[in-house]
């Protein structure tokens, strides 16, 4: 672990303050974000949190080692419209036997799960540790990791779940403190809510942990019927079943708090009988298109992929890592107005860059401790920036700053053209650094993978699937 953690400062929506941060076991840093519902292509606001927080996963890498982060992303893959579509494609299968509801939902999610692989990738983030599917974690699990069936079950017998209506809903009047990180309160919430609209609840604020299915609809079996999951109860399911019944950071977007991270706390918590359910909770802000609400009826809507490959904002396409920098450019709990005129001044602003960092040696370079400082801050990349370009101003050929600067864009997610890579000597490199990591020398082993890194080659951990042995594979980072 970098000395350099012991200055990482964080934005806390929970206690609405920057504070240190400590993870609860600095040999297992563990982070959960909440993905995306693969309904349709990812619009460009969903590309916010999946880069802001790769950033995030970048500098904890850095700062603990590669192989002391676990970051969860899920995928949400249970949802009405997509039940409805499986049901609708696949129905005759369903029926039959020939295909479960599971392999009809992936069927119909597996296009755009695809592409928002695709998509994200080409934004230059990192691959999370875990990626799980809402709809494998519905039903109590064969490897006994957590589940949401048996999490309502919990939630039942401790009192805070009630069976109402053909629902299991959460009883938020049993839960003093819910509604804390929103900071609702319950009471207000109460004096202004339709009790009669949904009669059948305790609290006219509860929510749905299971609903029940028509013969028509998708649906599970469970104690409470056939019928298919809430919303929330996804990631409190799949966060346990990687992260633990308290973990470090849990993140998303803005609008999240309420109520889907709320609920989140309130189910989890309440399961498993916590004070917390994570430590630090981050949201990055909203993002607007030109200065107007993101919209399909105003149109102004993109998906990452129309940005990509076709010219229908700006009459162009735009590069991945052009994209990327756009968001970064402002902080990440900031506000951004998307906008032409951002994606331009990202472009020339990476253009210089990469004219500087070119003058650097391929084998030469470390990450500036002044980039890590201002990351450390809060995810400082405007402070993070402002070295880059006064580094951009220094690079001569060969020298120093040439060398940082390019180190710092590989660190960050950037393409950086490498030159020939001596395959021979990464070959030796790689063997040297498994001998470490059987050795449990950490340190050394992470100044190798930097040092690699900084020459354009990115090193990938794996098993292998018939000894289990840990093997590294490599590529070339462009």
């Amino acid at each position: 672990m970098s000395d350099a953690s012991q200055g990482l400062r964080l934005y806390n929506t929970l206690t609405r303050t920057k504070e240190a941060f400590v993870p609860i076991d600095p040999l297992n840093v563990r982070m959960y974000v909440c993905g995306p519902t693969v309904y349709d292509f990812a619009h460009i606001g969903n590309a916010r949190p999946v880069i802001v927080f790769d950033v995030l996963f970048r500098l904890l890498r850095h700062l603990y080692s590669e192989t002391h982060v676990t970051y969860v992303r899920n995928i949400t893959d249970v949802d009405d419209k997509i039940n409805a579509r499986a049901l609708r494609d696949f129905g005759g299968e369903i029926a039959s036997g020939a295909l479960s509801l599971n392999e009809a939902i992936r069927r119909v999610t597996e296009k755009t799960a695809d592409q928002f692989h695709k998509d994200v990738a080409v934004l230059g983030c990192l691959e999370p540790t875990v990626e799980p599917r809402a709809t494998e974690f519905v039903e109590p699990r064969a490897d006994g990791k957590a589940d949401m069936i048996t999490l309502i079950q919990s939630l039942i017998a401790r009192g805070h779940a009630y069976v109402a209506a053909g629902e299991v809903l959460f009883d938020t009047g049993s839960m003093p403190d819910y509604g804390q990180l929103s900071k609702r309160n319950l009471d207000e919430q109460q004096a202004g809510a339709r009790i009669a609209v949904d009669a059948h609840k305790k609290n006219p604020q509860d929510f749905v942990l299971w609903k029940l299915s028509s013969p028509e609809e998708p649906g599970w079996n469970s104690p409470w019927g056939r019928g298919r999951p809430g919303w929330h109860i996804e990631c409190s399911a799949m966060s346990a079943a990687y992260l633990g019944k308290v973990f470090d950071i849990h993140g998303g977007g803005l609008d999240l708090i309420f109520p889907h991270h709320e609920n989140e706390i309130a189910q989890s918590r309440c399961a498993h009988g916590t004070d917390v359910m994570a430590n630090i909770w981050m949201h990055n802000g909203f993002l607007q298109v030109e200065g107007q609400k993101m919209s399909k009826s105003l149109g102004n809507f993109y998906s990452i992929n129309e940005l990509l490959e076709t010219e229908t904002f700006g009459g162009r396409k735009w590069p991945g890592e052009v994209l990327r920098l756009a968001m970064l450019m402002t902080h990440y709990r900031e506000p951004i107005d998307f906008s032409v005129r951002k994606l331009e001044e990202a472009e020339n602003t990476l253009r210089k860059w990469k004219r500087a960092a070119d003058l650097a040696p391929v084998a030469e370079g470390q990450l500036p401790v002044e980039v890590i400082d201002a990351l450390s801050d809060d995810l400082a990349t405007y402070a993070a920036f402002q070295v880059l370009t006064q580094l951009a101003g220094e690079a001569a050929d060969g020298n120093q700053a040439a060398a940082a600067l390019k180190a710092s864009l590989l660190f960050l997610g950037f393409d950086v053209a490498s030159a020939d890579i001596d395959e021979g000597g990464v070959a030796k490199a790689i063997a040297n650094r498994l001998a470490l990591i059987a050795a449990k020398n950490w340190t050394e082993a992470d100044r190798i993978r930097d040092e690699l890194l900084a020459q354009g080659v990115q090193l990938k951990d794996g098993k292998n699937p018939a000894t289990g042995e840990r093997i590294t594979t490599w590529e070339v980072k462009r």
